[in-house]
């Protein structure tokens, strides 16, 4: 029976399903993921195809999502940096306008050190909670919630929470997947889904809820039957160079970086197989869910007035330029899905170039509240409204700090110099290291970004420099730089 709620504002639910790479979506084409639910749910809705996360690993890329900011504002570019309590969210924001912003899963947000005690246990772990919001199910790699409902239901577990993902039924055997230990319904995507739902149910007040899946990142171990959806004889469509050593001759980051131990021990065809069928296992799996509970919303009376987002933080290599993970400059890491439904969305398809730092205004907007003067991002209203703005970005950017990793070690770096910067568009991708030489990639004539022709077109890189350049002195934090105190008038804002 529907459940016809008295609402006078918009619902949110706002879902990442961490580490999804932007091809991966059956709607888009790619040739083995199926993903019917979610191609739904695009069909309804709107799709954007050229979506981008600005940043990479997971703290850095939600701090971009959550506040609106580039890396470069927000400073938060490892993991276990922390995000400066001075900057607002889309949570805070929301929780002003009444809002009580829930969460059912991680934020990843290292806290603010300062003006707490060097005793606080929120300084143990770089996977705080984002301020303003309320941890329902506070899930990353410490898991409690989870871990109670699986020994409630006889299972034996790892003594390490984060082994707990990946707890198989049998010992694994070369060259088949082996599914976890847990039942379907178990599973950790099964049981923040449905502790989403039943807080849902139960609310009479519009709601705020971030759905933060941990699925598909690794460990990549589905339960059964997803583990064995993909055959991983199949999986043969990799985007390098014919070897590690041609991939690492392409430039000094990434010779230092495929050394790497998480590399370097995948470098078997075969473990690549088995570990992109089980990635897309975990996929398919993630997809019922969306099912169910889009389902479950319109059963509740809640489709029509929700706000419907589903995204991931970033990527992940799996493979191509022998690399796993996210890290780098290439567009697996990068390139994420994004699509959005609710009051007023008409159903289409966006090709233009969006980030998520549009996230927090596009959040704002939908929901009738102001957006936030830190927010680097735009509002996406006006392409959910059925629109395209004259003025939209021609390009994205993104930007990778990998201080504290091996790279920056091999290569004898100074912290603040680990770091790039990524402006691409229509035609190239111009990778910018503080300390480095320059990439450049023609995605036109070589979209798998494996030829760098940055000596051979000298006028193209300063072009590019000097448009990355603009970009950075025209996005630098801009939270204060509208007002000026002029004596005698006082506090006046420039920003009309």
């Amino acid at each position: 029976m529907v459940n016809m709620k008295a609402n006078t504002k918009p619902n949110l639910i706002l879902i990442t399903a961490d580490q999804w790479r932007g091809d991966c979506l059956s709607s888009v084409g790619h040739s083995q993921v199926k993903t019917p639910n979610l191609d739904a749910i695009a069909a309804g809705g709107m799709l954007f195809k050229r979506h981008y996360a600005n940043a990479v690993p997971c703290g850095p890329s939600r701090a971009c999502l959550h506040t609106g900011m580039y890396l470069h504002n927000h400073r938060s570019g490892t993991n276990g940096t922390p995000l400066d309590k001075r900057f607002s969210n889309w949570a805070l924001e929301l929780r002003k306008a009444g809002y009580d912003p829930t969460l059912f899963g991680y934020t990843h947000t290292a806290q603010d050190p300062r003006d707490m005690d060097p005793d606080d246990i929120r300084l143990n772990t770089d996977e705080g909670i984002l301020p303003g919001i309320r941890p329902i199910i506070d899930m990353a790699t410490h898991c409690p919630d989870w871990r109670q409902y699986l020994l409630d239901r006889g299972y034996s577990l790892p003594e390490l929470d984060g082994a707990t993902y990946g707890a198989r039924a049998t010992p694994g055997v070369n060259g088949v997947p082996t599914p976890t230990q847990y039942r379907e319904e178990d599973s950790d995507t099964a049981f923040l889904t449905t502790q989403a739902m039943k807080y849902i149910e139960a609310e009479s007040e519009p709601w705020a809820v971030h759905l933060s899946l941990r699925a598909p990142h690794p460990p990549w171990t589905a339960t059964a039957p997803y583990h064995q959806q993909y055959d991983p004889a199949s999986m043969t469509n990799f985007k390098r160079q014919p070897s590690v050593a041609l991939e690492q001759a392409v430039h000094p980051w990434l010779r230092a970086h495929l050394d790497a131990p998480r590399n370097a021990s995948h470098a078997e065809l075969s473990r690549h197989q088995l570990l992109q069928a089980s990635y897309y296992g975990l996929m398919s799996e993630v997809d019922q869910h969306m099912g169910l509970l889009v389902q479950f919303l319109k059963d509740q009376g809640e489709w029509e007035n929700t706000l419907f987002i589903f995204t991931s933080d970033h990527g992940e290599q799996m493979g191509d330029h022998w690399m796993y993970g996210k890290a780098g400059f290439f567009e697996q890491s990068y390139h994420i899905p994004l699509i959005i439904c609710g009051p007023g969305v008409e159903a289409g398809e966006c090709e233009m170039f969006t980030e998520h730092v549009d996230m927090m205004p596009t959040i704002l907007a939908a929901l009738g509240l102001t957006p936030h003067r830190q927010c680097d991002g735009k509002n996406l209203m006006p392409f959910l409204r059925g629109g395209a703005p004259a003025d939209w970005r021609r390009e994205v950017h993104y930007e990778f700090d990998f201080r504290h990793s091996q790279a920056e070690s091999t290569l004898g770096m100074n912290m603040e110099a680990a770091c790039l910067n990524v402006i691409r568009d229509e035609h190239y991708k111009y990778v910018h290291f503080a300390d480095l030489p320059p990439l450049l990639f023609d995605m036109v004539a070589d979209p798998e970004e494996l030829i760098n022709i940055a000596a051979s077109k000298p006028d193209v890189v300063a072009e590019y420099a000097g448009r990355l350049l603009s970009w950075r002195l025209q996005s630098t934090d801009k939270s204060l730089s509208h007002l000026q105190i002029v004596r005698d008038e006082g506090l006046i804002d420039r920003s009309a």
